[in-house]
């Protein structure tokens, strides 16, 4: 005997879930609901069965295949358009003359006696049996009336409450003789119930109803697709599962990884290979797909979370559904019978409130509160590239498929034949995706000098050296072991200009990349001695007149990161004593957090005073930036450090022009006169700062973030060459950093972070303007406005996040924070508008 599965309907009901697959594909706890009913008519003995098949078919034949794989044999018959529930019946008809047969919907979760209801169709003799089931609200189906014998009596579609007389619905399986064929005609939509059965009644064939005692659950609406979830963990129904339950109600399947101290109370179920950390906790009824990593601090109850999902930390979800893809990054709150679609991005903070949907493909922004559907827009990627090139959460936003995108659509902008530097910080991330990175290069034709782990700054020296187009480097994001950043340079080794940015970003966008033919695949080629002329041209350029003389001891932390690669070659030609720490790769924690750095700076510090060292320095994982502790073991911050060494260049140089973003203090401008020095004021992008690096007669750059620029070796932040260039400069003046620093003046600046939605952005900042229309302003980057006292506060619109930063400096600290405080104010009454 033969079965027929009904697998055609769009399920328009359940949008967005089944906007971009058939409804019979929706999981019910990580199987498909179709995959349910094939496993059911298994334990019947019905293996050889047919599928019909319209909407989006060729997804449901590549999922289920022949059904070998389920231990079945299974055949497709597709329909071109709708023919209704008997006409997709009828177009299998070849396959199902030769014996009775059974018709089961392929969206409906059941486990109803198959066996049962086909030997009561055998004994009654019946030319069809249909599956009924008492429900307790029969208004959505079509009841069906029986006699005592269970011969059917009466048809009635969708009645409303003054046409119940039963409450015994039509399930939509039925057992049938292969005649019942006959009454269909062929190419135009029949329905069974509608046509086919009140012609078969009103000529008295022999039509049975079977009420069944088993579970069945039209999986017809969001509420009933959540209720039948719950009911398989609560055991009202039988379906299989591979997973294994470890506790009471609490079913893990293979590969999953649970911290012990993470908050599980059942019934729930989590899939194949999720991850869920400590201090997550999951509720009742919450079902984890493959793959679904839940972050600490994030909350569940009722949540239904589709494969492939990533919840950031202090999630908190509640009888909602998550689509498959979907990224839910931190504090994200999405409510009550809300549905989020495939492949969207949800930001931080954003809140989707209760019984929104939000079809796929689309991005919620930052701190967004959304009341309504979001249907018809766009996805709202705003910036391929941020603060630290493009950056996101290792395999989350960063995975391979987008590194091979990213390196193609790089590639896609340079000439065949040309060379491109790589490289990585320490991390095991940043090693796969490199080499994700380098196939797609070499696959478009770009030949690749892989430096392997080496510094950024090595990087940077050599693509500016080698006779390269370009570089990419990856490296862990500061702080966030979690992340990673992609930093793509330019042929002088500096990060991409905005132009070349927004070039590369409308590549990616269009995924219009370049291939090489066979004979093109470029070359990989790894560059020797990388390090020994990175060291012997610094050493080249950079004054080290007097070190030697100087008697200097230094402590240097290398943070476990690449200029551990650097400093023992480097350090072996200067002629100082040198302690190092942490002077190995740490490939487990390529980075730390705020917490261990701080840690570390006390060590550094302690190890400094102790050791009477002239100063201690400690770098960046990627040697990039540096932190500076004078020889009292005081950590200098990073905007105190940026006016000491100011002063120490501007002393020396007694002339020249230094290079330094908006938001940097006025008394830097104080210590340049001083000295007979000019500023040129410059935007807070890298590309901008580096292009006034390469200007004529700079002798200084710095960004005020522990990022140093030593114009005569580079036009890039460097900190490798600050550390050179700050011994030969204490050695010289013979003054300690402390004595240094105690002659500036402190500085009187603050600062504010307001939140900003991103529609609101451009009126905040035509606020700003109107609001300063009696003040001086500048425009070099933001809104600096400027007071008749010599005050100023800046206004600066984040270019990655959905806030806006304001600056404030004044003659004092009430004056400044006075300023602060008026255009916070200004900010955040046009962002509410």
């Amino acid at each position: 005997m033969k079965a027929v599965v009904m697998a055609g309907g769009e399920g328009t009901r359940l949008r967005p879930m089944t906007a971009n697959q058939p409804k019979p594909l929706l999981p019910v706890i990580n199987r498909p609901i179709m995959e349910h009913v094939l496993r059911l008519l298994r334990r019947h003995g019905l293996t050889e069965t047919v599928v019909t098949v319209q909407f989006l078919a060729a997804l449901v034949r590549n999922y289920f295949g022949d059904g070998d794989e389920l231990g079945m044999s299974l055949y497709y018959a597709t329909e071109d358009t709708p023919l209704g529930t008997a006409g997709s019946v009828k177009n299998a008809a070849d396959r199902l003359r030769d014996d009775r047969f059974l018709v089961i919907s392929g969206d409906a979760l059941t486990d109803i006696d198959l066996t049962d209801m086909i030997r009561f169709h055998r004994e009654n003799g019946a030319l069809v049996t249909i599956g009924l089931k008492r429900v307790p609200n029969p208004l959505e189906f079509g009841i069906v009336i029986v006699d005592d014998h269970g011969r059917v009596e009466r048809f009635l579609e969708k009645p409303t409450w003054g046409q119940v007389f039963s409450d015994t619905v039509n399930t939509g399986i039925y057992v049938m003789e292969p005649e019942v064929l006959d009454e269909i005609a062929a190419g135009v939509p029949v329905d069974w119930s509608a046509d086919v059965f009140p012609r078969l009644l009103a000529r008295g064939a022999p039509l049975y109803g079977y009420v069944a005692d088993g579970y069945w659950e039209d999986v017809g609406t969001h509420e009933s697709y959540l209720r039948a979830q719950a009911d398989v963990l609560s055991g009202r129904v039988r379906v299989d599962s591979d997973a294994f339950e470890v506790s009471p109600g609490v079913w893990v399947a293979e590969g999953a990884s649970v911290d012990p101290d993470a908050v599980l109370k059942g019934p729930l179920y989590i899939g194949d290979y999720a991850k869920v950390e400590a201090g997550a906790e999951l509720r009742e009824y919450t079902v984890l797909g493959s793959n679904v990593v839940v972050r600490e601090g994030a909350f569940l109850h009722r949540a239904v979370v589709h494969d492939n999902v990533y919840v950031g930390p202090r999630a908190h979800l509640r009888g909602c559904v998550v689509g498959k893809n979907t990224d839910l990054m931190t504090g994200v709150r999405i409510e009550e019978s809300a549905v989020v679609g495939d492949e969207c991005i949800i930001e931080a903070e954003a809140y989707v409130s209760s019984g929104v949907k939000v079809y796929p493909f689309k991005t919620v922004e930052a701190g967004a509160v959304v009341n309504t559907s979001v249907i018809w827009e766009p996805r709202g990627q705003r910036n391929l590239f941020g603060p630290r090139g493009v950056s996101g959460l290792v395999n989350v936003e960063i995975t391979p498929e987008l590194c091979v995108r990213l390196a193609s659509a790089y590639a896609t902008t340079l000439k065949k034949g040309a060379s491109v530097i790589t490289s990585r910080d320490s991390s095991r991330a940043a090693r796969a995706l490199k080499r994700a990175v380098i196939s797609a290069l070499n696959a478009s034709a770009i030949n690749v000098l892989d430096l392997e782990a080496a510094p950024l700054p090595v990087t940077r020296f050599h693509t500016a050296r080698e006779n390269a187009v370009g570089g990419i480097a990856l490296r862990t994001t500061l702080g966030d072991p979690q992340s990673v950043d992609i930093v793509f340079m330019d042929e002088r080794g500096a990060d991409l200009s905005q132009a070349a940015q927004r070039k590369l970003d409308r590549v990616f966008s269009r995924q219009e990349f370049r291939r090489a033919f066979p004979g093109e695949i470029a070359e990989l080629s790894f560059p020797a001695r990388a390090v020994e002329d990175y060291t012997h041209e610094l050493l080249r350029c950079v004054d080290m007149t007097g070190v030697r003389d100087a008697d200097m001891k230094v402590v240097v932390d290398c943070a476990g990161g690449t200029s551990s690669l650097v400093l023992p070659s480097l350090l072996g030609r200067v002629g100082v004593d040198v302690l190092t720490v942490n002077n190995r790769l740490d490939d487990a924690s390529p980075t730390e957090t705020l917490a261990e750095r701080r840690r570390d700076l006390q060590r550094l510090s302690e190890l400094v005073s102790s050791s009477r060292a002239a100063f201690g320095v400690r770098f960046d994982p990627v040697g990039e930036r540096v932190a500076l502790v004078d020889e009292m073991g005081q950590l200098i911050s990073e905007e105190r450090a940026l006016l000491v060494v100011l002063d120490l260049v501007a002393a020396e140089r007694r002339g020249g022009r230094v290079a330094l973003p908006v938001t940097t203090t006025r008394v830097a401008e104080q210590v340049s006169r001083f000295h007979g020095v000019q500023v040129e004021w410059t935007s807070t992008a890298v590309d901008a700062l580096t292009a006034s690096a390469r200007g004529h007669d700079m002798i200084f750059a710095a960004d005020g973030r522990g990022g140093f620029v030593v114009p005569e070796f580079g036009p890039t932040v460097d900190g490798l060459a600050v550390f050179l260039r700050l011994l030969g400069l204490v050695a010289r003046t013979r003054l300690s950093l402390s004595q240094i620093d105690a002659r500036i003046p402190e500085a009187k600046l603050l600062r504010r972070t307001v939140p900003t939605p991103w529609a609101a952005k451009g009126v905040v900042m035509r606020s700003v303007i109107e609001a300063a229309e009696h003040h001086r302003i500048d425009t070099t980057d933001g809104v600096r406005v400027v007071t008749e006292d010599g005050g100023w506060a800046l206004v600066l619109p984040d270019p990655a996040e959905a806030v806006t930063h304001l600056w404030a400096e004044g003659t004092d600290v009430d004056s400044a924070q006075s300023l602060l405080e008026h255009w916070a104010r200004v900010v955040e009454e046009a962002a509410a508008t």
